[in-house]
């Protein structure tokens, strides 16, 4: 069985602010019973909000009152719980598989778990530059945003790739080109719509 010394130096902290601690935790300790003992011990701590752990991810985010609790204390009480923890159910033999993301619903669950990771759980200092950017990085993180964003660079890039056309047969003759210019406008169309639609 894994020293418990060096299973604790594998949890690395990802993100750490006022009242929110986000840690990797090893796949030793991901086990579905170790994950449950785990998540309900840590709730046994006065002053924590809550505890939660990503079994895809590895990861655990803990919330908690800055003014109860200190980072370290909630750290000392997660190593804690490491000894009693049933180490031997765990998934560490098997290779690590990346989270699965269910494709019906699009690739925003993954962007839900990114701006988990960028984005603070406190509320940022009122007045702030991180109170001014904050809803710009919520609002480009969304579904909608990134398919516009990808849609005008496939547009831009279909301009560029087309621009001598453009300038010297399809403006100095239209007549002729009618067809070229009908796909365009189409094209536009398509885009347009679907920027009102969603």
């Amino acid at each position: 069985m894994m020293q418990i010394a060096e299973l604790a130096q594998r949890i690395v902290v990802l993100h750490r602010s006022l009242g929110y601690l986000h840690l990797e935790l090893p796949p030793e300790i991901c086990g579905e019973t170790a994950v449950d003992a785990i998540e309900a011990g840590m709730k046994t701590l006065d002053g924590l909000s809550s505890a939660a752990v990503d079994r895809g991810w590895k990861r655990i985010s803990i919330r908690f009152d800055a003014q109860i609790l200190s980072t370290p204390e909630v750290a000392r009480h997660l190593f804690s719980l490491l000894p009693g923890l049933p180490l031997d159910e765990a998934p560490a033999a098997e290779p690590e598989a990346a989270p699965s993301i269910d494709l019906n619903n699009g690739f925003q669950p993954l962007l839900d778990k990114l701006k988990a990771i960028i984005i603070p759980a406190a509320p940022p200092p009122e007045g702030s530059l991180q109170a001014r950017f904050q809803p710009m990085v919520e609002s480009a993180l969304t579904e909608k945003a990134i398919t516009n964003f990808f849609n005008d660079i496939v547009a831009f890039y279909l301009i560029r790739v087309h621009w001598d056309l453009i300038t010297k047969r399809w403006l100095q003759n239209p007549v002729a080109n009618s067809n070229a210019w009908l796909t365009v406008f189409y094209l536009v169309f398509l885009l347009v719509r679907y920027r009102k639609t969603k």
